[in-house]
């Protein structure tokens, strides 16, 4: 038989059916590999992977100290003010600022809502920052320094270490960082905001009380000599004053700043009324003093979770804190509740560890304050709170629902007898496991690390004050054009003032 002749036009339609063959050949194989990258890859990674393997986030404020102290280089200028600043200065600073401001109105339609906010982190003297870490380090293994009530010092200034990990977050160098809401800039005229790098809780419990008391006076001096201070009376300035002794003998002299705290505490013991505010401050959590319990951890103590309510602290404090005898007296002898008097050092936190991880609900009363460090123990832990706490105000409340991870009684019906475990044995198996999935997923709002993590608590605090920023311009531009006669702002204390008096005559 004759071969029959190949056309242009047969050629053309073999070749193209090649190429359709082909490239069906090659989806399939694309298909198959994603496939089998599918089913080995771990359905919880996390979807913000480290850059590098050496990125690997550090948590542990002792580990992160010790490499920070290392790789840090010395500081390249010093912003102290070494005469005291003339009105000329201020002013010719605003006139810079502003004109910056003017500029970014017009070339950022979002402004200032947008990000990232400029800081400026000052350079303080040593004897405010990199002295004090020294001197933490240099004294951290000495296990002898107790409070009044024996808890260890240098465990406390851990857990209101938020200053150290907000500040070794800022000044790294900016390709090192994962945070891209905010960055430094080192020209004040062009900040938003200004960072305060002195570490009020390591100088509170680490050096002799007249010692302290010298620093914060020299501190404060020094931040209220700055141009950036005077312009806007420091409601432009962030500071760290995480532990509520911390700062207290002058703190009245910066009531306007931008507080860090670990709670509002309404009771008057620690700050004065109209000192802080939800409006003007912020709310950080404690460092955790256990260690975190992972999707994998979480996943294999389900089964040894044995223990209805589990608490282990204090069993007597002060002021809103004594909830907590009522609530041993209702409790201490009932089925499936273990309650515990806290010890400490690493066998204490071991207890505490242990018996969280054993525990399906864990107990979170009102302490000397009303927050603890107790609450982001059992988050990490992935035991549900249960929080008996009426004036407790919460980290990052604006952006995190703590409905999901945590139950909410008032001390008035937890104390009534029988009431808390009816509550308890009430929830549903489906629901406790779908709040302590939750747990898992909250767990990183509340872990410090280095580098700074995104959804992190750093990042967390950039998210809450960027929603700060308008109101913080209006004050601050408010206060320079007012006169003495003019009408004073209404706050929130004045209002309630007011409210009281006009419902008491009524």
């Amino acid at each position: 038989m004759a071969l029959l002749k190949q056309t242009p036009l047969t050629i053309a339609r073999s070749n193209a059916k090649s190429r359709i063959l082909l490239f069906t050949l090659f989806l399939f194989a694309f298909s198959l590999l994603f496939a089998l990258f599918s089913l080995t890859r771990n359905p919880y990674s996390d979807p913000y992977p480290y850059p590098t393997p050496n990125a690997k986030p550090e948590t542990s404020f002792v580990a992160s100290i010790e490499r920070f102290l290392a790789q840090t280089s010395q500081r390249f200028r010093d912003d102290t003010v070494t005469s005291l600043t003339e009105d000329g200065v201020v002013r010719k600073f605003d006139d810079v600022a502003s004109k910056i401001e003017r500029q970014r109105v017009y070339e950022d339609s979002y402004y200032p809502l947008s990000l990232p906010i400029r800081v400026y982190v000052y350079e303080m003297p040593r004897k405010f920052t990199y002295d004090l870490l020294w001197l933490f380090r240099n004294t951290y293994k000495d296990t002898s320094n107790l409070t009044s009530n024996g808890s260890p010092v240098h465990r406390l200034i851990e857990q209101h270490s938020i200053d150290y990990w907000l500040w070794a977050d800022l000044i790294v160098p900016e390709s090192e960082r994962l945070l891209k809401n905010v960055v430094r800039v080192r020209r004040q005229e062009e900040a938003d905001l200004f960072y305060i790098p002195f570490f009020t809780t390591i100088s509170f419990f680490l050096l002799e009380k007249q010692e302290c008391k010298a620093l914060y006076r020299e501190a404060l001096k020094w931040v209220t000599d700055q141009p950036a201070w005077k312009r806007s009376e420091g409601r432009d300035h962030i500071l760290p004053v995480h532990h509520p002794w911390s700062f207290k003998s002058v703190r009245r002299y910066v009531k306007n700043a931008i507080w860090l705290l670990p709670d509002m505490d309404s009771t008057g013991n620690w700050y004065k009324p109209g000192q802080v505010s939800l409006e003007k401050d912020l709310i950080l959590p404690y460092v955790p003093n256990v260690d975190f319990c992972d999707v994998k951890c979480v996943s294999e103590s389900e089964s040894k979770r044995s223990t209805l309510l589990f608490f282990r602290g204090r069993l007597k404090r002060n002021a809103g804190g004594k909830i907590r005898a009522k609530l041993v007296a209702e409790l201490s002898s009932a089925e499936g509740v273990v309650i515990e008097e806290g010890t400490a050092g690493e066998v204490g936190k071991a207890a505490a560890q242990n018996g969280m991880r054993r525990s399906i609900f864990c107990l979170n009363p009102a302490g000397d304050t009303p927050s603890s460090a107790r609450l982001f123990d059992a988050i990490v832990s992935g035991c549900i709170p249960v929080i008996v706490s009426d004036e407790l105000e919460l980290p990052f409340e604006g952006i995190l629902d703590y409905r999901k991870i945590a139950l909410f009684v008032s001390s008035s019906d937890a104390t009534q007898p029988g009431y808390l475990l009816k509550f308890l044995r009430g929830i549903s198996p489906a629901q406790i496991r779908e709040m302590r999935r939750n747990l898992v997923q909250y767990s990183r709002h509340f872990l410090y690390s280095s580098p700074a993590q995104p959804l992190g608590p750093e990042d967390l605090v950039w998210r809450m004050i960027a929603g700060k920023l308008v109101n913080i311009k209006l004050h601050t531009r408010r206060s320079q054009r007012v006169v003495k006669e003019s009408r004073s702002i209404c706050t929130c204390d004045c209002r309630r003032a007011n409210f009281t008096s006009t419902t008491s005559l009524s």
